[in-house]
């Protein structure tokens, strides 16, 4: 599966809900889209969009988060998922998508290209409901049944180690900051 194409499904459906997502090719994607304000960029923060996500489900529970973020990216911040299980927001999706490498800084393999499972991970730390999906139609069950449950739940998609053709986006990030802000506040 390809991660555009897994984006590409969701984008229709978080067009109200708060999404945050990582630098690198997840972000390049997701802007190639088209690009909304209620999307924020997490840049310089490599493993903090759970993180992130979370404070936002609870500041926010009347709202949707979706957290999009890659194998590598939560690798560096794993204990985050007992955090999350532990507050379990139910307004949070937590999508990774796991490519078994660090694409956007160099392609270097991550653990879970040696077997480190993440869906499994998070069902140990507390998760009621983690899966993995390796194709595009799993990929789109998953996602609609995570709406539709309105509880914590994760979604590991396994995507192909390709990213974009380039990984600039024209959008300022301190003006996505602003914007996002000014977003909340509506």
């Amino acid at each position: 599966m390809r991660r555009i194409d897994a984006l590409s499904v969701l984008y229709a459906d978080i067009e109200n809900d708060i999404v945050v997502t990582i630098m690198g090719a997840v972000a390049a994607e997701l802007y190639s889209l088209g690009h909304r304000k209620n999307f924020f960029y997490l840049q310089h923060a490599m493993g903090l969009a759970s993180s992130m996500g979370l404070g936002l489900a609870l500041a926010k529970p009347d709202k949707r988060v979706i957290v999009l973020d890659g194998d590598g990216s939560l690798l560096m911040n794993l204990g985050a998922l007992s955090t999350l299980a532990w507050c379990a927001p139910k307004n949070l999706i937590h999508i990774v998508f796991d490519n078994q490498s660090l694409l956007s800084v160099g392609g270097f393999p991550t653990a879970t290209s040696a077997g480190s499972d993440l869906a499994g991970i998070a069902q140990k730390s507390g998760y009621l409901e983690a899966t993995t999906v390796r194709l595009i139609e799993d990929f789109t069950r998953a996602w609609l049944a995570a709406r539709e449950r309105f509880e914590l739940s994760m979604i590991v998609a396994k995507v192909e180690s390709v990213g974009p053709k380039s990984f600039l986006m024209d959008l300022p990030l301190l003006e996505n900051r602003f914007q996002f802000q000014r977003w909340l506040k509506e």
